[in-house]
């Protein structure tokens, strides 16, 4: 009961007292129930948040800008001898090995456009070992980690990895499934720890109530993407980061078959440069692509939606004939954890935007199932920390090599455009490695797509995390296509 006094207390000062209109018709476990969700609510800080969102939206009407910071790129077509990369692999992968790097995964998300019933880290898209995103994703970390225990320094004896861990941030849909897959497989060999995407409640729009959707339940959703980083000090996940040594952070989606996390030179170009936040980009295909791009707000760096840029400004291009705003957001994001700690945490309550939806509601009988949207829901984005940054680093990477997104059944970004991608990469490091490759087109006289899908090749991350280590073995090897290694 002193509990249940004690939530009373901070909702009726919050002018959030209605939640209790109902409680004295719930049952003993309901009230329990209801009490255990109202103390997960924030709300001493709900109209902060809501005040700020309604702010956010009368901001969006300043002045869009290209970005003006440094723009690194390691895309095949504009690699030069500027372009370290060798030194930057070399400190992420010594970062690595001393425990100074961690790898965060966004997978909250369920495999519904798939088809697939479950967490969409946990489809298999098809290629000949049947292994999942999140089996992918293992095993390049299990990969890089030996990687970086083959280092030495300078000659001397070589010194213990520490192991690099992966983070996964889950979502109460999703949360219990992808613990127990990752049990089932011992974590692919990996050290992981689980923690949940935050929610809100869902807020009337008149007068920014909290909405029930029963008696005893109040309305909630996700707090968007950019929910990891109150997640993050909430689960306790941050402070167990610092008290093992990570000062750097790598964050990304699931939902790319391609990525490579906790990229040492990724990673190591960001911390030569002592940034205290990173973003990784592709450039765009075309001007009107629709993607989000990187540009500058108000003097800061931001990231715009496609939606938000003018014909004008998608179609302007630099002396080289290049797109000026082209630099594409594929959520894949490198922090400093005292970036997170001192300047992002600090001014999370002014990265809430408004988005109006169509919210159950309890009218005192019944739950209505409205028809228009009548309420709000509280949502942040992930890349919303970046005018926080005082030192932003970008890196401009393959789409080949680095960007194999798996969001629809069919068509563009989906498990067929992925599997091609894997496999001709899986061709063409096997090339670079100096293996002479049999049959690699597919028998001519085969239809064009049973050709594609006959000749689906893999190399398995355990193998290589991004080409190395395989000319000792392939040089001048005949490799009959299909293969799998």
């Amino acid at each position: 009961m002193v509990v249940h006094s004690d939530l009373r207390k901070r909702f009726e000062n919050a002018n959030q007292s209605h939640v209790f209109d109902y409680y004295d018709s719930l049952g003993d476990e309901e009230k329990l129930a209801f009490d255990t969700q109202l103390s997960t609510i924030p709300v001493e800080e709900l109209q902060e948040f809501l005040t700020s969102a309604k702010a956010n939206v009368a901001s969006d009407s300043k002045s869009i800008t290209p970005f003006s910071g440094p723009v690194v790129s390691i895309a095949e077509e504009e690699l030069n001898a500027n372009n370290d990369v060798d030194t930057w692999r070399q400190a992420g992968l010594y970062a690595i090995k001393e425990g100074k790097v961690a790898a965060l995964v966004l997978a909250g998300g369920q495999g519904t456009r798939l088809g697939f019933d479950g967490p969409k880290g946990c489809y298999d898209i098809g290629m000949p070992s049947k292994k999942t995103l999140f089996q992918l994703l293992s095993e390049r970390i299990l990969k890089l980690q030996q990687l970086a225990s083959n280092l030495n320094n300078d000659g001397e004896a070589s010194q213990s990895t520490k192991n690099l861990c992966l983070y996964i941030m889950t979502s109460p849909l999703n949360h219990e499934a992808t613990v127990s897959f990752f049990k089932k497989h011992n974590n692919f060999g990996i050290e992981v720890y689980f923690f949940r995407q935050g929610m809100l409640p869902c807020l009337s729009e008149s007068d920014g109530k909290i909405l029930l959707e029963g008696p005893g339940r109040v309305a909630m959703a996700p707090d968007g993407n950019g929910g990891i980083y109150p997640a993050l000090q909430s689960s306790g996940m941050l402070a167990q980061m610092e008290t093992a040594g990570v000062e750097y952070l790598h964050v990304f989606s699931i939902d790319n078959a391609l990525c490579r996390p906790a990229d040492p030179v990724f990673c190591g170009y960001c911390i030569n440069v002592q940034a205290d936040c990173g973003n990784k980009v592709l450039w765009k295909v075309s001007a009107h692509e629709k993607v989000g791009v990187l540009a500058e707000q108000a003097g800061k760096p931001c990231i715009v939606e496609y939606s938000d840029i003018t014909t004008d400004m998608a179609e302007l291009t630099d002396d080289n004939g290049k797109l000026v705003f082209g630099a594409a957001n594929i959520c894949n994001h490198f922090y400093t954890l005292k970036f997170l700690r001192e300047e992002v945490l600090p001014n999370m309550a002014n990265m809430y935007h408004v988005a109006r939806k169509k919210i159950s509601y309890y009218d005192g009988t019944s739950t209505v199932r409205p028809t228009t949207p009548n309420g709000i829901k509280l949502e942040s984005f992930i890349f919303d920390v970046f005018p926080f940054s005082k030192s932003m680093a970008v890196m401009n990477v393959s789409r080949a090599s680095e960007f194999a997104p798996v969001k629809n059944a069919t068509g563009n970004d989906s498990p067929e455009t992925a599997r091609t991608m894997l496999s001709t990469l899986a061709k063409e490091m096997l090339s670079e490695a100096g293996a002479r490759l049999e049959n690699a087109e597919g028998d001519n006289n085969e239809d064009e797509n049973e050709r594609k899908n006959d000749i689906i090749c893999e190399l398995s991350p355990l193998t290589s995390y991004a080409g190395e280590g395989l000319s000792s073995e392939y040089h001048e090897k005949e490799i009959q296509c299909p293969f799998s290694i």
